[in-house]
Parts: C-alpha cells; sequence; structure tokens
C-alpha cells in the first residue's frame, strides 16, 4: 500500500531521525519507520536523485549480478522484470518508483553531502554539516551509505599529469565520445568486465592492465516473457515461490565459501572450462587463468568479457603500471603505449567507507581511531562510543554468494525493532556493550578465518591493510537474519533524556 506524504516543508533542520543515503539502505530504512507510524525522519542525500550506487553506476552496460527477482525488496515485488539479471537503469527507475510509492519524497534532502557527523552527549543528538552549509540534527543517526559508494584510485606515479580525459567508472563521463580513441583501462574488477565488452566496440584500442585476472563463469541471463511477466503480476505467489528458489539455490553455495573451500573445486571447474571454450589462444588464457582459490576475490559472471578480450583491438596487459605521462601509460617492463581516456577500473573503498573526520562518537573520537585494529561492528550494525548510530551494510555484512538486500532487510527489521523499544520504554539513546561488541567480532573473526576468502591465497577488497577481513559475513544469510530477527536490549546500554528537547524521545 502507498503512504501519505508528509507536510513537511523542507526548511527543518531538527529531526528524530536522519537516514545518510537514499539506496537500497537509506530507502528500505525510511520505509520501515513509515510503516511504524513515524514521520519524523529526514533522508539526506548528497546527489539529486535517489537510488545510490544504482544511479551513480550507469557506466555502458552496467547490469546486476544477483537475479532480478531476489535483487528487491521483499515487500516490493516486481512482477515487470524484463530480464532475470536487470540492468542498471531498470533497477534505478525501481528505487525512484519505491520512493514515489511510499511517500518519502517529502523526507528527501537532496544535495546533502554529508561532511561531518558528531554526538552531542549533553543533548543527547547527532549533529551533522552538509557540503553546502546546511546543518541538521536528529537522536538517532542511521547510515546508509554503503561500502561501495566512495571509488577507490590508486595513487600510481604521474596520475595527476595526464592531459587525456581520465574517469572512474563509478563517474562515467557520457559526454566523452569513446568512439576511435586510444583507451587505457585499468582494473579488471566487476565493472570493468560489464564495461570493456562495450566501448571495445567503437575504440581503436583498448590496453586493459590486470593485477589478477577474476574468476568469471557463466551468466544464465535472459530475457523475462510477457507471458512470465503476466503470471507473476497475476499470481504474486507464484513470484514469491521463485524469488525463494533463486534464493535457495544461492545459498547452497556458502557451503564451499565459509564450511569447506574444497567445495570450490566444483565452481572452479565450471570456471576453467568456461575460459577454455571462450579463448581458444593458450597465450591469453594463461594471462586469464587466476592462481588462487575461486571465492577468494568476488566471483564474476559474463558471457560476452572473454570474447571482446580475444577481439584484434583488445590487449591484456599484465605487468602492471609504473608510471602514467601526458599521453600515455609505461608498464612495468618500461613499454610506453599512447592513449586518450584512461578508464579506472579499480572498485570502491570497501574496506574503509568512512574518510577520516567525518563521524565522531563520544568524547570527539574518529569513528578511525575508534577502528584502529579493523572495522568492525555489533552485528554489522551498531558501535560502543557511537550512542544512537545504526549503520546499514556495516562490517562484516557483504556477501560473496548472495543477494544484498535480504541482509539490508534484515538489519532494517532490527533497528527499526531497537527505534521501537527506546519509544515504548521512553528512552533517549542506545549504546552497545563493550563486551557485546568484542564477544560478537572475535567470534566473527575466528569464523571468516577458516573462510575461503582469507585462506584462497589472493589480496582483495575483502582485507583492511591490515589483512583483515572487515567485509563479508562469514555464514548463510539465513542466519543473519536470526541474529538480527530482534533488538537484544540486553546487550545494550539504554539511557533515558537527560535534558528536555523538542523532539519526542
Amino acid at each position: 500500500m502507498a503512504f501519505d506524504a508528509s507536510g513537511d516543508s523542507g526548511n527543518r533542520t531538527d529531526f528524530d531521525t536522519l537516514i545518510v543515503g537514499s539506496g537500497f539502505a537509506g530507502l528500505a530504512m525510511a520505509i520501515e519507520l513509515r510503516r511504524q507510524g513515524q514521520a519524523d525522519f529526514a533522508i539526506l542525500e548528497r546527489a539529486a536523485e535517489v537510488g545510490g550506487t544504482w544511479r551513480d553506476n550507469n557506466y555502458p552496460g552496467c547490469a546486476c549480478d544477483v537475479q532480478s527477482h531476489l535483487y528487491s525488496f521483499s515487500f516490493e515485488q516486481n512482477p515487470e522484470w524484463s530480464r532475470m539479471f536487470a540492468k542498471q537503469g531498470e533497477i534505478w527507475s525501481y528505487l525512484r518508483a519505491c520512493a514515489d510509492k511510499y511517500g518519502l519524497r517529502p523526507h528527501l534532502r537532496f544535495g546533502a553531502d554529508v561532511v561531518s557527523a558528531r554526538w552531542d552527549d549533553a543533548d543527547q543528538r547527532w549533529r551533522l554539516a552538509t557540503r553546502d552549509g546546511r546543518r541538521f540534527s536528529g537522536r538517532v543517526l542511521v547510515s546508509g551509505m554503503g561500502g561501495l559508494s566512495n571509488p577507490a584510485i590508486p595513487k600510481l606515479k604521474g596520475r595527476e599529469t595526464f592531459e587525456g580525459v581520465q574517469f572512474h567508472s563509478a563517474q562515467w563521463r557520457h559526454d566523452v565520445d569513446l568512439t576511435g580513441k586510444r583507451i587505457a583501462v585499468i582494473g579488471t574488477g566487476a565493472s570493468a568486465i560489464q564495461f570493456v565488452p562495450q566501448i571495445r566496440k567503437t575504440a581503436a584500442r583498448v590496453d586493459l592492465y590486470q593485477r589478477t585476472p577474476p574468476w568469471i563463469v557463466p551468466k544464465p541471463d535472459r530475457e523475462i516473457s510477457a507471458r512470465e511477466r503476466g503470471l507473476f503480476k497475476r499470481f504474486p505467489l507464484l513470484q514469491d515461490a521463485y524469488r525463494k528458489a533463486i534464493y535457495w539455490m544461492l545459498e547452497a553455495r556458502v557451503l564451499g565459501f565459509t564450511v569447506d573451500p574444497r567445495l570450490m573445486k566444483l565452481f572452479e571447474k565450471v570456471a576453467l572450462g568456461h575460459l577454455k571454450r571462450q579463448i581458444p589462444d593458450e597465450t591469453l588464457r594463461a594471462k586469464l587463468t587466476p592462481d588462487y582459490t575461486i571465492g577468494c576475490k568476488r566471483i564474476l559472471i559474463s558471457n560476452d568479457y572473454y570474447p571482446a578480450l580475444a577481439q584484434p583491438n583488445v590487449e591484456v596487459i599484465t605487468d602492471g603500471v609504473r608510471e602514467i605521462r601526458a599521453h600515455s601509460v609505461v608498464d612495468e617492463q618500461g613499454v610506453e603505449r599512447e592513449v586518450d581516456v584512461l578508464i579506472w577500473g579499480t572498485g570502491f573503498q570497501a574496506s574503509d567507507p568512512v574518510a577520516r573526520g567525518t563521524f565522531f562518537g563520544k568524547d570527539g573520537v574518529d569513528i578511525i581511531d575508534a577502528w584502529k585494529n579493523g572495522a568492525e561492528a555489533y552485528k554489522g550494525t551498531t558501535m560502543t562510543g557511537f550512542p544512537n548510530l545504526f549503520l546499514i551494510v556495516g562490517p562484516n555484512t557483504g556477501l560473496g554468494h548472495s543477494s544484498m538486500v535480504f541482509i539490508i532487510e534484515s538489519q532494517v527489521r532490527y533497528i527499526g525493532d531497537a527505534l521501537r523499544t527506546l519509544r515504548q520504554r521512553r528512552l533517549a539513546t542506545a549504546e552497545v556493550r563493550p563486551q557485546a561488541l568484542r564477544k560478537f567480532n572475535d567470534g566473527l573473526q575466528a569464523r571468516i578465518g577458516r573462510a575461503v576468502w582469507n585462506t584462497g591465497g589472493c589480496q582483495s577488497w575483502y582485507l583492511d591493510a591490515n589483512g583483515r577481513n572487515v567485509t563479508l559475513w562469514p555464514g548463510a544469510t539465513w542466519q543473519f537474519r536470526r541474529l538480527t530477527r530482534r533488538f537484544d536490549a540486553q546487550a545494550y546500554r539504554l539511557e533515558a533524556a537527560r535534558v528536555a528537547t523538542s523532539v519526542d524521545a
């Protein structure tokens, strides 16, 4: 059902709850608040429209690598998905439609790029500043920024001296015509395997700088017929059953990731067969064959990446980049290749998504200092020293096998129960107890140490600078759902309001 929109004029700055970000996480949290009958919240969005990563990542070929019917809200299933794996534009449209249907537009504050968030212990409120000079405050702060929101660009020698056009895949320059251009692509992650097959069609040449080859398996993509869409629309229970079937199919893969990495040999055979069929040239195939256990890095899916690399206008370079010059890239062997456009396909700051000087908890402690030994949170959601701060897609909530939307909904329900508990008990703040945080994360790291991500013999964005996996959840998603099914108040320090405020706690 749709919700009536609030009569908020947009000029208010003080709220009960502030939500940062309007991707899947931020929208889900806002919808949960509306379901609870709460309207005293604002969504701070740095861009001019909702959508998060599905707004920003609009490079050629951008699409989801989880089946559409699972990569969507359980309470807002879409019978009209056109493909098994939806493309960027369709997912972005879905998120905009959710914002409209659930009456979230009046709660949105666009152009609100949060540059600092400080806990005011005297007033028991979070105080936020945005890049354009606005100030907001909220009793509760929910971060829906996610780990794939800030691009990572390596500090290679001479990067600033390049006189051609350069951009990251998440900041695609659609105004730049790549026809006939000499293009250097640095990075071979999930984004690059989608855009390289597209740009090579018109480029004069594509030099692809590969540090480590990814494991790639076939993508079981196809159009969803009008008949199928009609059945899903007429029989919602059929679509729900289809969604559950996809869920359990993907969930079975967790056994190889976390229980017995030897099971990954089955996936490895599939991937090697895929590589052999699509790359007949033995020299190129050797370049593209990983030397680490499959699953150690993110497993990618594609039907057109390997064929693109076999084309005469594409060269895979495995020597690394020594230097970038005004009009060229020099590899580690000293070979210089002239280029017109440089595209960074180097992913995001997933293990360190928050910049120093942004989040400050009690006693002015920077969140980066709180994480000096590695990012961690209780159930990936709360932190000691940061009352009423809730992280969606926080440390160790990422997945290597299923849909992040499932994790997001689990966390949103947990946070929603926490806020409901505070209201019912007439309390102002919740702060996880240090012993609860420590026990949870010690157990989590013990489990993750046996997983393929830590034992597979690779370096990946799953690991932080200390080699600690602070990104992924080491288990099944249903285990995380069970863990977060209710707010466990006994693990928290709960406080009543110490001062009278204009916001009802």
